[in-house]
């Protein structure tokens, strides 16, 4: 028997799955900055404990009155200067429509985890790949607000010494705040800046904007924010230049998830693989797999191939090969003719008339 030469096919390594190829050689450092499906009771409980955290957290920073009052003094000043401070304009206009104010009140007190949770339901349903980097962003985001509530107290409009804003969830007794009311004291009232009704809204926005296939759910998603801003504005929750911090925690959130994962998270693939113990196993076996299976075909090339290749073949292994590209052999050489080795039976037979 010759010897039969085996080639691996090109292109072998390129069809192997891409983890595969980014988790070999590389650390525990590297597998957990590569995306990876979701684990559902393990984001429940994450989201869970974090927010319960981030409530404590800005709940215990001292509600620090006199400074809170002063810095508020001072943005109010600011925007003067600036010649945007139309907050007060705005909360009267709103104010003087009653079933306006009361919708906004309403929003204010909910949406802002009702759509917050249905993005990120929505990521761990149709973006998997992309779902752990978006959250990230949404993290970071709160967390740096935290350290700004703590480093600058502040207090909202509807609070401030001297000031003719209107307080609309005290107005209408609507439940709209747990900043007003009877829910005043399980909220920090001087934890103005940043805004995460905006931090969080513009989040919510950018990433429907980013990832959602229809048009007009796009463009819902652009709108939520610029309707959150004038929400907060009209209820004399927050200033402009609150919202103006909302969106500096904001890049400092994608920032931190661009650093972590190499690129954005929109730009990240849609879909991971499965990951398990079971999974990684199979996939290390894979390489393996796929040499063997390419040298089972190669074995037999030389029978399956072109008529050329089966004869070269069938010379160095001193074996001859049918040639069936032919068709079928010309059975008048090596079939014996049938007509010879049968008796004829016409002359030694008599019949019946």
């Amino acid at each position: 028997m010759g010897e039969t030469t085996v080639t691996k096919p090109e292109g072998l390594e390129a069809a192997l799955p891409e983890t595969v190829a980014a988790d070999s050689g590389h650390g525990p450092l590297r597998r957990l900055r590569t995306p990876r499906r979701p684990r559902f009771w393990f984001e429940i409980l994450l989201i869970a404990v974090s927010y319960w955290t981030y409530s404590l957290v800005r709940n215990a920073v001292p509600e620090q009155r006199t400074e809170a009052l002063h810095n508020a003094d001072w943005i109010w000043q600011v925007e003067h200067h600036l010649g945007i401070a139309v907050e007060e304009s705005v909360n009267h206009a709103v104010n003087s429509v009653h079933w306006l104010i009361v919708g906004m009140n309403y929003y204010y007190a909910t949406l802002h985890f009702i759509v917050t949770l249905g993005v990120l339901v929505w990521l761990y349903r149709r973006h998997p790949g992309r779902y752990a980097a978006t959250r990230l962003v949404l993290f970071a985001t709160t967390a740096v607000a935290l350290v700004g509530y703590y480093l600058y107290p502040l207090a909202p409009p509807r609070l401030m010494n001297g000031g003719d804003f209107i307080d609309t969830v005290m107005v209408h007794q609507t439940w709209g705040s747990m900043a007003s009311g009877d829910l005043k004291h399980m909220s920090n009232q001087y934890a103005a800046m940043p805004s995460m009704h905006i931090g969080w809204s513009l989040w919510c926005g950018l990433t429907i904007a980013a990832l959602a296939t229809v048009p007009w759910v796009r463009v819902l998603g652009l709108l939520y924010p610029a309707l959150t801003l004038v929400v907060i504005v009209a209820t004399a929750n927050h200033f402009w230049l609150d919202a103006v911090g909302g969106m500096l925690c904001l890049a400092f959130g994608f920032t931190v998830a661009r650093l972590w994962y190499g690129r954005q998270p929109y730009a990240l693939p849609r879909t991971v693989p499965t990951r398990g113990p079971c999974a990684a196993r199979a996939e290390t076996r894979r390489p393996e797999a796929g040499r063997a299976a390419a040298e089972r075909p190669a074995a037999r090339r030389p029978e399956t191939g072109r008529p050329e290749a089966r004869r070269a073949a069938a010379g160095t292994s001193g074996r001859g090969v049918t040639d069936r590209s032919q068709g079928v052999p010309d059975k008048s050489q090596g079939v014996p003719d049938k007509s010879q080795g049968v008796r004829d039976k016409s002359p030694g037979w008599s019949g019946r008339s």
